[in-house]
């Protein structure tokens, strides 16, 4: 298996050429010495794949509380919406700015310890920042402190989900995203429960959790060192039934943009559909909390069985079925009560997020010699659209009104029609 987690025939013999795109032959491909048929012999190492979820779940717990206390600081602080808006701006530009670096420099030279090291900075953005922050501009700094945390972990995480899949990629993809979906869910619970009674202040004690993540992922890193073979250079052979170089990077280009439909849609819900819920049907502030916590625990419902679908039925048939599959259940979300609003908020949820593991293991499968910088692009991508999304949107619900935003994002699961350009994988590949 190559160390970037590509997926060469599993029934190659050992040394011999592996099976990529064309577009692999710009340079050669760096493979390990542990084939991937004997991986998938031994089936998925589910420790490390339990342990690598739960440390997204804390992980994304404590980036999750960011947007879950948008209403004590606009309260506090005066802030309006585009500033709002800027807050997750900070936050996940930083992310989306360094994933794809960090994602490059992991594969050319593995970092099993960059994890416990990336999770100190959303440590020390936590307990030294945003928990004691009195100005608008220390906020934004401890927000970036945080994605830079992010920026680190995800990469090289997902790279490592792969190595413990045992062939299972999609599952594997699955279980990891479960433990983030269900972290985002856990912010707003925490909120209501705590940041909301007892202050900023208390957003310090969620430091221990960074503490706890940061001795699991030094644990793991310490599994994932000896998976880190000597390298050689492998011949680099064309499949004859793989894409071409430019329907290669034409593939690319319809992943972002579906994935742009989804993380923009479930990001306009996560800033906004507290305020939404508020000013519309005059719930408080911890009611709200919870209606997104159901919201956002469908979407780590859905994220889980999209992989396992994907690895059965197709990546390509789940992409066409959760992004589109959730524009009637959108376009009603508007226009419905509260309690119809919580449970169309479910359906979309459940729908839309089963599309994120497939999304990314096809991008994976599409350049296999890229798999961290292509990991890191997407889930940078994820960051960076959620962020400059929320900002725009902030913007627009400034000069109009949050009903107005949702009636416009309501149509962004129409942009699942151009899946039609994805192509068709070789049978090993899908």
């Amino acid at each position: 298996m190559s160390e970037c987690g590509g997926s060469p025939r599993r029934d190659a013999p050992l040394n011999k050429p592996v099976v990529v795109s064309e577009e692999t032959l710009t340079e050669p491909v760096v493979v390990s010495d542990v084939a991937p048929a004997a991986r998938a012999a031994a089936g998925p190492a589910y420790v490390v794949l339990v342990g690598i979820s739960f440390s997204h779940f804390l992980n994304d717990t404590m980036q999750s509380l960011i947007a879950s206390v948008y209403p004590i600081l606009k309260d506090i602080y005066a802030l309006d919406f585009a500033q709002i808006g800027m807050i997750t701006l900070a936050f996940q530009f930083t992310a989306s700015l360094l994933q794809p670096v960090v994602g490059h420099y992991t594969d050319k030279k593995a970092q099993p310890y960059s994890l416990a090291i990336g999770m100190a900075s959303t440590f020390f953005g936590l307990l030294l920042l945003l928990s004691a922050a009195h100005q608008y501009l220390v906020i934004l700094v401890a927000a970036a402190l945080v994605g830079l945390g992010s920026a680190v972990f995800h990469p090289e995480s997902a790279r490592i989900a792969r190595l413990a899949s045992g062939g299972r990629y999609g599952f594997a993809q699955s279980v990891f995203q479960l433990g983030g979906s269900f972290g985002t869910s856990m912010g707003p619970v925490l909120a209501a429960l705590i940041v909301v009674p007892f202050g900023q202040g208390s957003i310090a004690w969620f430091s221990s959790i960074a503490f706890l993540a940061i001795l699991i992922l030094w644990r793991i890193g310490r599994w994932y060192e000896p998976q880190i073979k000597a390298k050689k250079t492998a011949t680099v052979q064309a499949h004859p039934d793989a894409p071409s170089s430019r329907r290669v990077a034409v593939a690319l280009g319809v992943l972002v943009a579906l994935l742009f439909s989804k993380q923009l849609y479930v990001s306009s819900l996560s800033s906004f559909y507290i305020f939404y819920l508020i000013d519309r049907f005059g719930v408080s502030t911890q009611a709200a909390q919870i209606y997104l916590f159901i919201f956002l625990a469908a979407n780590a419902v859905g994220a889980f069985f999209g992989g396992p679908l994907g690895d059965r039925f197709g990546r390509k048939i789940v992409i066409w079925i959760s992004i589109l599959g959730a524009l009637p259940f959108t376009l009603a979300l508007p226009y419905a009560g509260l309690y119809a609003s919580a449970v169309l908020s479910v359906i979309i949820g459940l729908i839309i997020s089963s599309t994120t593991s497939s999304i990314i293991v096809f991008a994976q499968e599409l350049v296999p010699h890229r798999f961290g910088m292509i990991s890191g692009v997407f889930f940078g991508v994820a960051f960076g659209i959620g962020g400059l999304g929320a900002a725009v949107l902030g913007k627009l619900a400034d000069h109009t009104s949050i009903e107005f935003v949702y009636q416009v994002c309501a149509w962004l699961p129409a942009i699942g029609l151009l899946a039609v350009f994805l192509p068709k994988l070789p049978r090993h590949l899908r």
